[in-house]
């Protein structure tokens, strides 16, 4: 696979993921490449920071909803493109678990605070745990939306989906196919019952975003990383950094309706459990309920970021 760092689309822009809205975007040189982000109108180094972070498939435009509400709740956000992923670089490696640690754990510092609080979707919710486990100091809280702790992957309902991945070339060419239609279909099959996520329009930018080349490679290798180390020793370096007690408060959000992660999968086992840890159902919502009930969960997450 050839990787070009920034190169994208056939013009080599990143101009498709750059949309405009309540949010002002950035760049950032964290853990030697550079990060876009997209932050609140009132970012300041004077609030709390609360860094967002997508799942697989998205890009940070997973968080517009929630961007303006955090900001408006009078905290410094920012939506981060992960590596490989809408215009941040793209790298040929970097798609282990404590290599996403890092990377998190670069960007608040390169934003100038000492510590922040991670809001995870699906594999961001990964992310958000892998940053506690190898920068336990920089994350002041952890929620996490629709995502798994890493200790505790639901094999039965998502794991079929991480071995047909684990296949080579095959994937990223179903990506690419047909104006990134696999894109939009993998997002809609995830949502709940009568769900209208995504909108056209915002499905148009998921599969513009998806189809950034190299990034349908990239957003795989986080899953191929994570099931092949499942038996190699950089996996048990990572189950054994997971395996401490979590000191950090912790919010839980799921979907009533979500076919791919039982409640149970969202925090460690005993005895690593938080102590201080708040759960919601979102009634109805499938595995986006940051998109399907944006209210909802902006509702939660500012509850507990200020209460």
């Amino acid at each position: 696979m050839r990787h070009r760092g920034r190169s994208a689309a056939p013009d080599g822009s990143v101009r498709a993921v750059l949309i405009d809205g309540r949010w002002r975007h950035r760049e950032v040189t964290a853990n030697g490449i550079r990060f876009h982000l997209a932050t609140g109108e009132r970012f300041t180094r004077d609030r709390p920071l609360v860094v967002l972070l997508h799942g697989f498939g998205e890009f940070w435009w997973a968080w517009r909803h929630q961007l303006p509400a955090l900001d408006a709740a009078g905290l410094s956000v920012a939506a981060l493109d992960l590596r490989g992923y809408g215009a941040t670089d793209k790298t040929p490696r970097g798609y282990r678990q404590s290599v996403t640690g890092l990377d998190v754990s670069a960007v608040i510092r390169s934003l100038g605070f000492a510590s922040a609080h991670l809001v995870g979707h699906d594999w961001g919710g990964v992310a958000a745990w892998s940053t506690l486990a190898y920068a336990p100091e920089q994350v002041a809280g952890l929620a996490t939306v629709a995502a798994p702790h890493p200790l505790r992957f639901p094999w039965r309902t998502m794991g079929p989906g991480l071995a047909w991945f684990q296949l080579p070339i095959l994937p990223e060419r179903v990506i690419m196919a047909r104006d990134g239609a696999y894109v939009e279909w993998l997002l809609r099959r995830r949502t709940g019952p009568g769900s209208r996520t995504p909108s056209a329009v915002d499905a148009r930018h998921y599969r513009q975003a998806l189809r950034l080349w190299p990034s349908p490679h990239c957003a795989l290798e986080y899953l191929r990383m994570f099931g092949r180390d499942q038996l190699r020793s950089d996996g048990r370096d990572y189950r054994r950094a997971l395996q401490v007690p979590v000191r950090v408060p912790v919010l839980t959000v799921r979907g009533t309706a979500d076919r791919l992660l039982p409640a149970a999968a969202m925090l460690p086992p005993p005895p690593y459990a938080p102590d201080d840890h708040r759960h919601r159902e979102i009634a109805g919502a499938g595995h986006l309920p940051h998109e399907e009930a944006p209210e909802a969960v902006s509702a939660a997450l500012v509850d507990w970021l200020t209460g």
